[in-house]
């Protein structure tokens, strides 16, 4: 690219022995490389006309820890730094990237077969590590899981964090069991057919052990953004600023064999230039992974209900593969749980819901009360598979003021009736961890900072995030290792009781997504929604060439009659929420319902029903 030399960043162990050293510093005249240790020693880079510094080094082995000095200054961390064993404050550390891989005929998930599940590897088990995942992995694949997602791993302060406050964006976290723990997980997912999205953040750093404004220009003061100042990805010297971040994805894509990225706000992104970050961005990743015979996918996390995430560069647009859908999970919880504070004031309506079922956005150009200005774009030009669903996820539990899960605060019929919502939906499903056996434990904010300042920044943040919901209470103190030990998944309850019926019933459901051919595919296509305000209830009719199916849900705390139009004949019930095997009161349809040319159900409250035609019962 013109402007400035192409090159990897930070510490690279070489074939012959030796380590490359190469760090962007415009403004610095001097940068040295600082060997700690036995074998300490200071050594100057050269510069470039870019402000690049470069130096190849003999006598430096993997596991060699160092820093960088500008202009005889303070010693820093590498911002490309890839392992950083004792925090972000201390030496980065030079490793091998080669790692022995087992996966050389892997290709990936096709993005329509992804069955996604959320985790976050330190309150995922009491270890809280990545290797700690692996015993996991065969339930996961078990239950019908084909890719886990794995909340932000990039160094951040202390142990336990969200992952949000990242500050070293290549160096997964050392408490977790750094990047050779990282590539131990990934290649034990792959052994198993289960692909691995990994959360990263390109709209801001952490406020802790963020040295990346002492080497150059990394944000500017022309974009502001909810956590400061905005990335420099437009302005003077943004050329290498840009290349940072898309050398950080193709990191985890091509060294650490990731399947996919989750770009969190990635409305926060804010870039003028001509070809937005992300356009670049997803273009590098796609042909890099192409020319490896491996698919790789970028999935933007937005509020913004912006379509030009997905369209084609051609149309405009950046060609991510997908998007989390926030308005799914709102018109499912308002109506559920009947909160209507917040962002939940635009929802609650029957009518929200069937169109997110029908479309995927709600919010498509309309009036936003919570927001007070028109909102959204129309998304029904966009594939099923452009489009990721929940009823839970990290942000919409631990958002919350005390961090309750879903099941915390409806039925246990109604927990049945979001899973079957999501499941059975023509999009791509996530399950947050711990849901699909009804976890109990909160999923609160936590962090583990070391000035009292900022910590105490953060309380009181989250407590104005609050103000516009009206939650009654206190929020659990962030700092505090309880509120972190709090959220600590309890996986013995999956075989108890209630919770097991629970997991036996997102079992079955994801059995019966795969294997129902008017299901197995995330399509639009054959897809009509309708919705009865008077009965509280949405009927889904999906068809294909092999078939046909309907779901009827009520979404009334009530017993209520569904009735939708049907083939004329005999259809056979694939599964009631209500029956006793799933822990519910006894359903009240047979196994068959007969249609002339609707069917009429009567459904318990809080309830739905499968059927498929009868000819085809044979499917599932």
């Amino acid at each position: 690219m013109d402007g400035y030399k192409e090159g990897p960043l930070g510490a690279t162990f070489q074939e012959n022995g030796r380590c490359l050293f190469r760090v962007w510093a415009p403004f610095a005249e001097l940068v040295e490389v600082h060997i700690v240790g036995d074998n300490e020693r200071l050594e100057a880079a050269v510069r470039d006309d870019w402000g690049y510094h470069q130096i190849e080094l003999g006598e430096v082995a993997p596991g060699a820890l160092y820093f960088y000095s500008l202009d005889g200054g303070r010693d820093l961390p590498d911002p490309a730094s890839k392992s950083q064993p004792q925090g972000i404050h201390g030496p980065s550390q030079v490793i091998v990237l080669d790692f022995p891989w087992e996966d050389s005929g892997w290709r990936g998930v096709r993005l329509r077969d992804f069955v996604i599940y959320e985790l976050h590897v330190g309150a995922f088990t009491h270890e809280g590590t990545f290797d700690a995942v692996i015993p996991h992995l065969d339930e996961l694949a078990e239950l019908g899981i084909t890719a886990i997602e794995l909340m932000p791993v990039a160094q951040f302060p202390g142990e336990r964090n969200w992952g949000y406050d990242g500050v070293n964006l290549f160096a997964a976290q050392n408490s977790y069991g750094g990047p050779e723990g990282l590539k131990r997980l990934v290649n034990a997912c792959h052994n198993r057919g289960i692909a691995v999205v990994l959360d990263v953040v390109y709209n801001h750093l952490g406020p802790e052990g963020n040295y990346l404004p002492e080497f150059g220009p990394y944000f500017t003061d022309r974009h502001q953004s909810s956590w400061g100042q905005g990335l420099n990805l437009d302005g003077a010297h943004s050329d290498a600023v840009r290349r940072f971040f898309i050398n950080n994805s193709l990191y985890w894509t091509i060294d650490c064999h990731i399947d996919a990225l989750r770009l969190d706000a990635a409305h926060a992104i804010l870039d003028n230039s001509v070809t937005h970050l992300l356009r670049e961005l997803a273009e590098e990743v796609h042909a890099r992974a192409r020319a490896l015979g491996r698919t790789a996918y970028l999935i933007a996390e937005s509020s913004a209900n912006d379509a030009r995430f997905m369209r084609k560069p051609d149309l405009g647009g950046h060609g991510i593969d997908a998007q989390w859908n926030d308005d799914f999970h709102h018109s499912v919880h308002s109506i559920l749980t009947g909160e209507r504070g917040g962002y939940y004031i635009d929802f609650g309506e029957l009518s929200n819901l069937a169109k997110a079922l029908r479309e995927g956005f709600v919010q498509t150009g309309g009036y936003s009360h919570y927001r007070k200005r028109r909102h959204g774009m129309p998304s029904t030009e966009f594939a099923a598979e452009k489009f990721v669903v929940f009823a839970q996820n990290h942000d919409q539990v631990g958002n919350r003021m005390l961090g309750e899960r879903l099941g915390s605060l409806v039925s246990f019929e109604a927990q049945k009736l979001a899973a079957g919502l999501v499941l059975l939906s023509p999009y791509l499903p996530m399950l947050f961890m711990g849901e699909e056996y009804g976890e109990v434990a909160p999923f609160p904010y936590f962090i583990s900072h070391s000035d009292p300042e900022l910590i105490e920044a953060v309380r009181m943040g989250r407590k104005r995030e609050f103000e516009a919901f009206e939650w009654a209470g206190e929020p659990p103190d962030p700092q505090s290792c309880a509120t972190f030990n709090a959220a600590k998944l309890q996986h013995g309850l999956r075989s108890q009781g209630a919770h097991g019926a629970l997991y036996g019933f997102y079992k079955e459901l994801l059995r019966l997504r795969r294997e129902v051919p008017a299901l197995s595919r995330p399509t639009k296509s054959g897809l009509v929604v309708s919705s009865d305000c008077k009965s509280n209830t949405i009927s889904m009719t999906r068809t294909s060439s092999r078939g046909q199916a309907v779901v009827m849900f009520n979404l009334s705390p009530q017993k209520s009659t569904a009735v939708v139009p049907a083939t004329p004949g005999r259809w056979s019930k694939l599964i009631d929420s209500a029956d006793q095997q799933w822990g519910g009161p006894g359903p009240v349809a047979g196994g068959t319902v007969f249609s002339s040319r609707e069917l009429t159900v009567d459904l318990t409250p809080h309830s739905f029903i499968l059927l498929t035609e009868a000819g085809n019962s044979h499917n599932a």
